[in-house]
């Protein structure tokens, strides 16, 4: 098990645990925010609240991979998975996609690419690999290629969303998502964001799109840039 997995406080379970480790080649998350998935799924189980989970940024995979081996820990491997992603690498930011100290993302992504010669990218067979080396049902999950901007709403998911983890980044993609799948998202459903406190443009897309509805949230913070509110 790697070595800062051993270092989570005491109250971790040995079997989240061993999720933790079986997933950490294919996330960059913290694990602060590996816990807080972990659980909410647990949760969402175990309180029963209905509804597909949904992800919207994938990656290689990690933090659905989370999802699936926490479900099938809990006996549950009948809820459908819808797994949004170009699986390309990342979509152009515009000028609002900052890191706080105000440098633009377009600065990091092109120092990424003269590093590594991509931007996040992780190709479809590698991410459909890795997903479905968890066990869960193939034909229980579902892989829309695309921007969201161009998949949502016309393949959204026909269903009741327990779970919405949102991981694009951008403000134009965040947006779109919260527009088109926060209100399908169930009483008691959880929805994630992974960068609201590290790109502007994500925080700026949640803060509108809640500061539209009628009811107050409480956006719980998870560690530095991941927040987390349970649908009321």
């Amino acid at each position: 098990m790697p070595e800062l997995i051993m270092t989570l406080p005491a109250d971790v379970a040995d079997l989240d645990r061993a999720i933790l480790a079986r997933i950490a080649a294919f996330t960059m998350t913290s694990l602060e925010r590996q816990v807080a998935l972990i659980e909410a799924t647990r949760y969402l189980v175990r309180r029963r609240v209905p509804g597909c989970l949904v992800e919207c940024g994938v990656w290689r995979g990690g933090s659905i991979m989370a999802v699936l081996l926490t479900l099938i820990d809990e006996g549950v491997v009948d809820r459908d998975v819808y797994l949004y992603d170009t699986f390309t690498g990342m979509t152009r930011p515009t000028e609002v996609d900052k890191t706080f100290d105000g440098t633009p993302a377009t600065t990091h992504l092109e120092r990424d690419v003269s590093h590594t010669g991509y931007w996040c990218v992780a190709q479809f067979e590698e991410v459909r690999r890795n997903v479905l080396s968890t066990g869960y049902p193939e034909e229980r999950i579902h892989f829309i290629k695309g921007s969201v901007e161009e998949t949502l709403p016309t393949c959204a998911p026909p269903e009741a969303i327990a779970l919405l983890r949102l991981d694009t980044d951008w403000y134009e993609s965040t947006k779109h998502e919260l527009a088109q799948l926060f209100p399908k998202v169930s009483h008691g459903g959880v929805l994630i964001v992974d960068d609201y406190g590290h790109w502007q443009g994500a925080k700026v897309a949640v803060d509108e799109f809640l500061g539209s509805l009628q009811e107050a949230y409480y956006l719980h913070r998870i560690d530095y840039t991941g927040r987390l509110l349970i649908k009321s």
